[in-house]
């Protein structure tokens, strides 16, 4: 293997799906098994306070992969269709949501990395190779068995378990670039631990142990919360409560092990201190906090709570990176595109994102400049600016509205929002919200704009979809309530 140590970094990105930042030992869960992630945070920086730009899936991924916000990229929800040709809502056309848009791979692939994704994709036009990513191996379909899977123009039906089949593939690329003279990146994006948590579609010896052995005290059991969603598997009693969790814990464990596969291939072959590997997941979850089953859509309205918005996050390049360290700052996917090219010499990114390097903290410097710092979420209408003390939630445009002391209500238990004395801070943070996003939305693609529900998009949004209606008001699901969200009970209540 080529001796990358005095050149550009290999970069791996790990990414997960719907992994709550809770959901690892390293960030003080005792009860999940993630000894690979523990491993990973030992050889590297944790950083505590990490935030999606988005608390779902496509829009999250979208910003990270671009460096844009969602009023930036016009990917407002999920992908309900667009996907693929055959699917069932939409115009039945594969859609390329981020056409015309930069992503830090194509800056990579430019500059002689050759790019390879594994996994999940939800941003359009999953048959088709994109943003500079030339080996090709995305989910196009399925659940964790008989997943079907587009690999560099082949589709196939995966017979292994998805998280075991993504890391074969990865491990595939991966042994292909095994005496190259180019530096590499890899996306690696796991589906665990997404729903379905049932035990036909999980190792059933991981489901088995943590359903008969763990007792599950690292989730609250509280009450529902009124605003609760009818797209999840909630957790209304106990026996379906540890059923969740028992395949979303075995989700994390197995999801894990495929992460040693790949730390122990790249110190094998002498990688490790070569390669720059970021892990992160593309949005939190909530497994019973706040009442909730799901991330930011497990609401109605929207909900972005920290357990909706954080997630985990670590960087680990042995002999390079910090390690064994624990990074406090507030940082946001959105940071981590001008970050990458710094790191491996390309930057500055495109102009006009909202995002700054944090590279200083990878090198073991002062975090210069990063005082004051602010993290905006959106979610279509629904907005959040997070200072390290305070947390203001606006939904446009008639609330409700909240406002949370992060420094005596952490887990955001009492919305202060009306409260008396609250006034002038509320109108100082609903300033900075409306400032930083004057800054940086794109008028035509202005998320206050867009009718989004949580229940998916069907296609472009702003001018881009000529009058289509982009989001969808309902869902045909077999047990799931079809009724449009202004018919559930408790619609908009506090």
């Amino acid at each position: 293997m080529a001796d990358l140590r005095n050149d550009r970094p290999n970069v791996i990105v790990i990414l997960t799906d719907d992994q709550g930042y809770w959901a690892m030992g390293c960030a003080g869960n005792e009860e999940i098994r993630t000894p690979n992630l523990d491993r990973l945070a030992r050889t590297g920086t944790r950083f505590e306070n990490f935030f999606c730009a988005s608390p779902v899936c496509s829009p999250a991924r979208a910003s990270l992969l671009t460096g844009r916000i969602p009023s930036q990229h016009g990917v407002h929800d999920w992908l309900r269709a667009g996907n693929r040709a055959e699917d069932r809502d939409g115009p039945g056309r594969p859609i390329e949501y981020l056409a015309g848009q930069t992503g830090y791979s194509d800056i990579l692939a430019a500059n002689g990395y050759v790019c390879g994704i594994s996994g999940k994709w939800h941003l359009g036009d999953s048959l088709r190779p994109q943003k500079g990513l030339s080996w090709w191996a995305v989910k196009a379909g399925g659940n964790y068995y008989d997943a079907s899977i587009m690999r560099n123009g082949e589709l196939y039906k995966e017979p292994h378990y998805l998280s075991d089949a993504i890391t074969n593939n990865a491990l595939a690329f991966l042994e292909a670039r095994a005496g190259g003279t180019s530096p590499f990146y890899l996306s690696v994006h796991y589906t665990a631990p997404h729903s379905p948590w049932s035990r036909k579609n999980h190792p059933s010896e991981l489901w088995d142990d943590y359903h008969a052995n763990c007792p599950f005290t690292s989730t609250p059991v509280v009450p529902m919360h009124p605003w609760q969603a009818h797209t999840a598997p909630t957790g209304t009693d106990e026996k379906k409560r540890r059923g969740i969790l028992s395949g979303y814990f075995a989700a994390v464990t197995a999801m894990d092990a495929n992460v040693g596969r790949i730390l122990d291939w790249l110190e094998t072959h002498d990688l490790r201190g070569d390669t720059l590997i970021f892990f992160t997941s593309d949005n939190g979850m909530n497994i019973g906090h706040h009442g909730i089953y799901g991330k930011g859509n497990g609401t109605f309205p929207m909900n972005l709570y920290d357990t909706s918005v954080k997630v985990p996050a670590i960087m680990s390049r042995p002999g390079h990176v910090p390690e064994g360290g624990v990074c406090d700052n507030l940082v946001s996917h959105y940071d981590f595109m001008p970050t990458v090219l710094e790191y491996v010499g390309l930057g500055p990114p495109p102009p006009g994102l909202p995002g700054r390097s944090f590279a200083p903290v990878l090198r073991g410097e002062a975090d210069a400049g990063r005082e004051d710092v602010v993290v905006c979420d959106e979610y279509g209408p629904v907005r959040m600016v997070r200072t390290s003390d305070w947390k203001y939630v606006h939904r446009y445009p008639y609330g409700p509205h909240e406002l949370y002391d992060l420094v005596n209500d952490p887990n955001e238990q009492r919305n202060l929002y009306g409260v008396e004395g609250q006034a002038e801070r509320i109108v100082d943070l609903k300033s900075r919200l409306e400032a930083w996003f004057v800054e940086y939305v794109d008028p035509a693609l202005d998320g206050t704009h867009e009718a989004v529900t949580g229940f998916g998009q069907l296609g472009l949004a702003g001018p881009a979809g000529h009058g289509a209606g982009a989001y969808a008001t309902d869902v045909s699901v077999e047990g799931i309530d079809p009724r449009p969200l202004w018919a559930y009970p408790d619609f908009g209540s506090a």
